[in-house]
């Protein structure tokens, strides 16, 4: 029978670059995913680094994780990353607060925006990066991954496979995503939410990502311009839909009317792992190791809980941002 010091449960940007981490740190470690490689929510992700500080403690952890992006990044190559900046648009005078630039300044920052906008927000430290790219880096840099390995036991320190293998280890760290709750720990407070990106081709519409109330306009230097993303919330049901393009094309193109004259190319819709309170679960529960609930901040906070999970498998102590999101905030 294999041992390892570590098991990981889910292959997505979490689960491989807490893999990677670990095995810096000299560990053992093995990972295991049900498909292909960041074939879940990360691939769907639009790798936009702009925390989303609704939970407490989260803005904290957001602007940790986003600070580790860029020497992450550079260990890894050319991934996509740049600190490219956002700006937030308002089509309502009521929106606008302290600080935002009217229209006219927004037009001056980026012509191609709508002629509607009456003010916006500059966040010069927004970035962004391929989800897709940091994959395929991870997975080069793994000693021990295994696709289409389907888990259907896990233990604290064992996992049984579909074709009745079994692998043991000291650890076993659940990292699947929205498919953790469902089959393999039902008592995690994990939810699926139905979210579809677009990517299309063309020129790009825009220098900065450009986000407004109900969509997000990624623009990347490799040609491609990335839409996203819906909040559905149907289950594991993970079909894209015509009325989710439709809705997201004329979203972006109110905000962005330059998105009209660029090409579909792809359609994508994933599950996004949800908890009762929007923050992940970092942390020990109930003998193993989590790293999930990440919710629409996957990618964002892939560093942090890649460093918290390769401490915790190595006996340190994790970065300090993650308490507030012990998992074991849950119990009753």
């Amino acid at each position: 029978m294999e041992r390892y010091d570590a098991v990981i449960v889910g292959g997505g940007v979490i689960g491989l670059a807490s893999a990677w981490r670990a095995q810096q740190r000299g560990l053992r470690v093995c990972v295991l995913e049900r498909g292909e490689a960041g074939g879940g929510a990360t691939r769907a992700a639009a790798g936009v680094l702009a925390p989303d500080p609704e939970t407490p403690g989260f803005t904290a952890l957001a602007r940790c994780s986003a600070e580790l992006w860029s020497a992450f990044a550079e260990e890894l190559g050319d991934v996509g990353y740049t600190r490219c900046g956002s700006l937030v648009l308002a089509f309502d005078e009521q929106e606008l607060g302290e600080g935002w630039l009217d229209g006219a300044a927004c037009r001056a920052l980026e012509p191609g925006i709508s002629p509607d906008c009456v003010g916006g927000l500059l966040l010069d430290a927004d970035a962004q990066v391929d989800p897709r790219r940091v994959v395929g880096e991870l997975v080069q840099r793994l000693d021990n991954l295994r696709t289409h390995a389907d888990v259907v036991d896990v233990t604290p320190q064992s996992v049984e496979l579909a074709d009745g293998s079994r692998i043991e280890a000291e650890r076993v760290v659940l990292a699947a995503g929205a498919w953790v709750a469902r089959r393999l720990a039902r008592r995690l407070p994990i939810r699926p939410v139905k979210g579809q990106t677009l990517r299309l081709r063309g020129r790009l519409p825009a220098t900065r990502i450009i986000r407004s109330e109900h969509v997000y306009v990624v623009p990347r230097a490799s040609g491609e311009t990335v839409l996203g993303a819906t909040i559905e919330d149907v289950g594991f049901d993970e079909t894209t839909t015509d009325e989710a393009t439709a809705l997201l094309l004329r979203q972006a193109m109110r905000a962005v009317p330059a998105v009209a004259e660029l090409e579909l190319v792809e359609a994508v819709a994933s599950l996004r792992p949800r908890t009762p309170d929007d923050g992940p679960l970092i942390g020990e529960w109930e003998g193993f190791l989590v790293a999930g609930g990440h919710y629409r901040n996957g990618v964002l906070l892939a560093p942090i809980t890649a460093e918290a999970v390769a401490a915790l498998l190595a006996g340190d102590e994790p970065p300090p941002e993650t308490d507030p999101f012990d998992p074991r905030r849950f119990e009753v």
